[in-house]
């Protein structure tokens, strides 16, 4: 400090040093000779466009405003900002809560820079490490693990933001790097909890012999508009994919399998194909229809979520298209509900689940908070608000007595092994995947909700995962309703889940 009580460079340079551990001393002075050289650039409107990128960064709002932009548009980049949020927060509060109060460090004084690019408000916390730069890193970076084209058209943006704290000197260079690096690291920690979903399509080492169906010909295809969004009717698709298939709709007062079982023998076998534009569903019922009949199922898909047709790989109407005219199909495994009750006993099929409890009402809960939070953190929002209302399930599970808040029954082998299974890696397994939560244990609802949190559901013991190809489900008093593929079904007081392998025959390209 000079005579003044003014701070002088060579003061700046004592108070940088002794602020950093003693091996960290020479990043004092070399920050100071890069803050010095960016302050020797001649005046530019660049000046002022810093100067209002730094401003705009505050609290992350520039972030959440791209963000939010990129959630308009389904596909990569909308999972990228969902992915980005939580990877902002995680880097804010890493930085602001955790390194800041750990690693008090001035900030350079104003005199380094020249006035017109100061702050008028120069912040007051420690210097390091810059929150700015992390929050930019950790956005950017997180967007690059869904979306790598969406990445680098932000990245300049991001570099930017993280310079703009340099050049209007409220930062180090090293502030700026370490919040960088952290970033970096909060984006990598949110694969911890909400792993990678590949873009290819699941595995099917079956390939199947299907007609090449060319415009649709001889083709029996059901159309449902009422599935995915309002006034959204997938006929013109359909007609547009296969202008000689003969359209049918769901009877309201019907059912869709004898509907379509009805409409196949009226043709005498000349249907050679199914088709279908629907959701899950729908897309359950005709594929177990093409099943019985031992015909391939064409599929377009036309639901809201559409989780069947993703794993398959059909991502739109061209996709089907170029299937049934090149005759490329698969051989898939299909799940199969017997449900017993009072009444007697009735089948079900299932392309994606099958559950009781409460997990029919958790996933409607989930994709609805969905709209406005990262898939994590809806997840974890829907589980405990349904837990909190859930009441325990007793069953006898393959003879073993059990008490369970929800029993979950996928078709195929699910990822991740943890809680919120979203993909399938292959399609051909001959297995189910078994998962539940039992209510039998102390405090089982906090303790699933503690491992969820820390991602050790595997060494949990409220939780349990299985691959079985076959489960027998018995409840020890009342009748419950099962759902498939989100429909809810009839009431029964026994369930026998099975896998039917290699049992569909699909069109994929």
């Amino acid at each position: 400090m000079g005579r003044s009580g003014v701070d002088t460079p060579s003061a700046t340079l004592r108070i940088v040093s002794t602020r950093l551990p003693r091996p960290l001393r020479h990043v004092g002075r070399t920050d100071l000779g890069l803050i010095r050289r960016s302050a020797a650039l001649p005046r530019s409107p660049a000046d002022r466009a810093l100067k209002a990128l730094s401003k705009s960064a505050n609290k992350s709002r520039l972030w959440w405003a791209v963000g939010a932009a990129l959630t308009l548009r389904k596909g990569p980049a909308r999972r990228g900002a969902l992915r980005g949020f939580a990877a902002v927060a995680g880097a804010s509060a890493l930085a602001n809560l955790l390194a800041k109060p750990l690693f008090g460090r001035r900030r350079p004084a104003a005199r380094e820079v020249p006035e017109h690019r100061r702050l008028t408000r120069r912040p007051t916390s420690s210097s390091f490490p810059s929150g700015h730069a992390a929050s930019a890193a950790a956005f950017v970076t997180a967007v690059a693990m869904e979306s790598p084209p969406t990445a680098l058209a932000l990245a300049p943006l991001g570099a930017a933001v993280a310079y703009s704290r340099v050049h209007t000197g409220v930062h180090w260079p090293s502030d700026i790097a370490a919040g960088a690096a952290l970033g970096v690291v909060a984006a990598a920690g949110t694969r911890h909890w909400w792993p990678l979903r590949p873009d290819a399509p699941a595995r099917a080492a079956h390939r199947a012999d299907a007609p090449v169906m060319r415009d649709g010909e001889d083709m029996l295809a059901l159309v449902n508009p009422g599935s995915g969004l309002q006034d959204h009717d997938p006929s013109e698709e359909v007609r547009y994919a296969w202008p000689k298939a003969t359209l049918v709709y769901p009877d309201p007062k019907g059912d869709i399998r004898a509907q379509l079982t009805h409409e196949i023998r009226a043709r005498g076998g000349q249907v050679r194909a199914l088709g279908v534009a629907g959701g899950d569903g729908t897309v359950a019922a005709v594929a177990s229809v093409a099943a019985d009949h031992l015909l391939p199922l064409a599929l377009i898909p036309a639901g809201t979520f559409n989780h069947f047709a993703r794993d398959v790989g059909l991502r739109s109407m061209r996709d089907a298209d170029a299937a049934t005219e090149a005759g490329t199909a698969v051989r898939i495994d299909l799940g199969e509900v017997e449900i017993v009750s009072g009444d007697g006993t009735e089948h079900r099929w299932f392309v994606n689940t099958a559950s009781l409890g409460g997990y029919p009402e958790m996933v409607r809960l989930r994709e609805k908070l969905r709209e406005r939070y990262p898939r994590w953190p809806a997840a974890v929002l829907a589980m405990v608000r349904t837990l909190r209302h859930a009441r325990p399930l007793p069953i006898r599970l393959n003879g073993v007595e059990l008490s369970v808040w929800m029993l979950f029954v996928g078709n195929g082998t699910y990822a991740p092994t943890g809680f919120g299974p979203t993909r399938r890696p292959a399609l051909d397994t001959g297995l189910l995947d078994v998962r539940l939560l039992r209510a039998d244990l102390p405090y089982s609802r906090a303790r699933f909700i503690l491992a969820l949190l820390t991602n050790a559901l595997n060494a949990s013991h409220v939780y349990r995962q299985f691959d079985l190809p076959e489960v027998h489900v018995e409840l020890r008093s009342g009748n419950r309703r099962v759902a498939t593929d989100g429909e809810i079904g009839p009431l029964g007081h026994g369930f026998r889940f099975r896998s039917r392998p290699s049992a569909l025959t699909i069109y994929r390209p």
